[in-house]
């Protein structure tokens, strides 16, 4: 994969499902003033403690539901306005979604306008990760565009010649794609990132080091494809520098994993993949 293209915010596992449930008892009372009742008698009436127990159960599912829902507010127990956790708010859960919320400004098609925090920084070099690893990054262009947006302007500078002479036209033969970076007609290239998490390695003053986990699809979908579509799974570490009130690459490297036990689900065919890619559009931001 090319690496170089909300809403969970800290604590919001409520968006998982909200599968409350419970259980009861049901009676069925025949009516009164009946001659004979076959099972002993009028039906005694319902002990003072069981009745108190089924209260105290239902008080406190509804107190577990009201917190529940409370959990996936912007209120104080989570996080304040500007995504750092408030007074009274407790460390989101280590399997939970966390991020500031999504950042309004962009730079052309990709985000821009991350907080100067570690929630900032980690959803800046997640939303890099992404559009480092799209189609994008296959025309020279549009490249040239990506690596001005998300690099500082050294790094930037230095990186073009490298990055032309890498996506060669040998290169990009051996994907499938013309000189341009174009797939033949009737065939989808497709290469896109899908991160799974981060990891703020150290923040100080202006800069930070982030690490973000990420799965990627990446080959061509056609009838003629020698190259089919596979699944990547790579890790890419950012170091980030705060430049004109955003966070700017100063530098990254990648390697790859960890990587998951492939799963039992059979491969689709291209026909059933190039529909996806034409019906499921990627995110813009990530985080």
């Amino acid at each position: 994969m090319s690496f170089g293209d909300e809403h969970g915010y800290g604590g919001d596992p409520g968006r998982k499902g909200d599968g409350f449930g419970g259980s009861g008892q049901t009676r069925t009372r025949l009516p009164d003033g009946r001659g004979t009742d076959p099972y002993g008698g009028p039906r005694r009436p319902a002990r003072t403690s069981r009745s108190l127990v089924t209260v105290v159960g239902v008080v406190v599912l509804l107190i577990a539901a009201i917190a529940f829902v409370n959990r996936g507010g912007s209120g104080n127990t989570g996080s304040n306005g500007n995504g750092t956790k408030g007074a009274a708010g407790a460390g989101a859960d280590p399997t939970a979604a966390t991020g500031v919320k999504p950042v309004t400004g962009k730079n052309g098609t990709i985000p821009s306008g991350f907080a100067k925090n570690e929630q900032g920084a980690a959803s800046a070099a997640a939303n890099y990760a992404v559009v480092l690893g799209s189609n994008g990054m296959f025309h020279q262009d549009s490249r040239h565009t990506i690596v001005d947006s998300v690099y500082t302007p050294e790094a930037a500078a230095g990186l073009k010649g490298p990055q032309d002479r890498a996506y060669s036209t040998e290169f990009l033969s051996k994907l499938g794609l013309d000189a341009d970076g174009n797939p033949p007609q009737g065939s989808d290239f497709i290469s896109r990132t899908i991160p799974v998490g981060t990891k703020v390695e150290t923040m100080a003053g202006d800069t930070a080091k982030v690490s973000v986990w990420y799965t990627g699809l990446i080959g061509m979908s056609g009838p003629d494809s020698t190259d089919p579509v596979r699944t990547t799974w790579q890790t890419g570490t950012f170091e980030l520098k705060w430049v004109g009130d955003d966070w700017k690459i100063v530098a990254d490297s990648q390697k790859d994993g960890p990587a998951p036990v492939p799963g039992d689900v059979a491969a689709s065919t291209a026909d059933e993949m190039s529909k996806a890619v034409e019906q499921y559009g990627g995110f813009t931001y990530a985080r």
